[in-house]
Formats: C-alpha cells, sequence, structure tokens
C-alpha cells in the first residue's frame, strides 16, 4: 500500500538507489548484497539460465556469476516507467567485464520501510 506521504519523485528516487545499491553489491563482488536488493519471494528470470525463486537462490546464482569472474556491470538506455501507486518498471541495456545484454523488466516496489526492492526480475545475456 502507497505511503501518502511519498511522492511519485521519492518513489523513483527509492527506486534507483536501489538498483545503485545492486550495482555497487555487485562491482564489490557481493552476492549476499546483491540479494538483499530483492524481495524474499521474488523471481528472476536469467535468460539462458533458468528461472531462480526466492533470495536464497537468486544469491546462489548472483555467487556463481561472481565465481566465474563477472564484474564491472554498467547500464545504459535506463528507462523508468511508474507501475502502479508504489513501483516503477527498469528496462536498459547492460554491460559487464565478460558479458553484455538487456534488461526486459525489473519490477522495484517501494516496501513499508522506504526502500524499494525487487519484486520480479527478467534479464538476457545476448553475448560475450
Amino acid at each position: 500500500m502507497k505511503n501518502f506521504t511519498m511522492t511519485d519523485n521519492t518513489i523513483l528516487a527509492a527506486c534507483k538507489n536501489g538498483i545503485l545499491a545492486w550495482q555497487i553489491a555487485f562491482n564489490s563482488q557481493d552476492a549476499k548484497g546483491c540479494a538483499a536488493q530483492y524481495q524474499k519471494d521474488c523471481t528472476m528470470t536469467a535468460r539462458p539460465f533458468g528461472v531462480f525463486e526466492g533470495r536464497k537462490a537468486i544469491e546462489a546464482f548472483w555467487q556463481g556469476i561472481i565465481d566465474q569472474g563477472f564484474k564491472d556491470v554498467d547500464y545504459t538506455q535506463v528507462t523508468w516507467e511508474a507501475e502502479g501507486d508504489n513501483s516503477y518498471v527498469l528496462t536498459s541495456k547492460w554491460t559487464m567485464n565478460k558479458a553484455f545484454g538487456v534488461v526486459h523488466r525489473e519490477l522495484w516496489v517501494v516496501e513499508a520501510d522506504g526502500h524499494a526492492r525487487l519484486a520480479s526480475d527478467e534479464f538476457e545475456v545476448l553475448g560475450e
């Protein structure tokens, strides 16, 4: 439910802080920090790898990626679109040191604590 003291700008700012926190965690090689940006029951679709449900499975996925030497994620052509009262959808392109791809749809939802977390995440690796 929307906290009526939050404006669209503060909701968007919280969502942007969420993706920044994820990016900092990933670039610091911190899979647990990455997973903390997801809701506990989030579903992440990582093509071509599969579907990962829940924070523990998502953390294990990111740890595996980090262990393979992937780092230095950056986002370009980022768009944010409001969805509902307390959330935004992010779409973008992304690059890493060893891969590139696209974020098809990240749903960032501002929770009761004022922090935005991923309710769903769908991205794809397009190449290396």
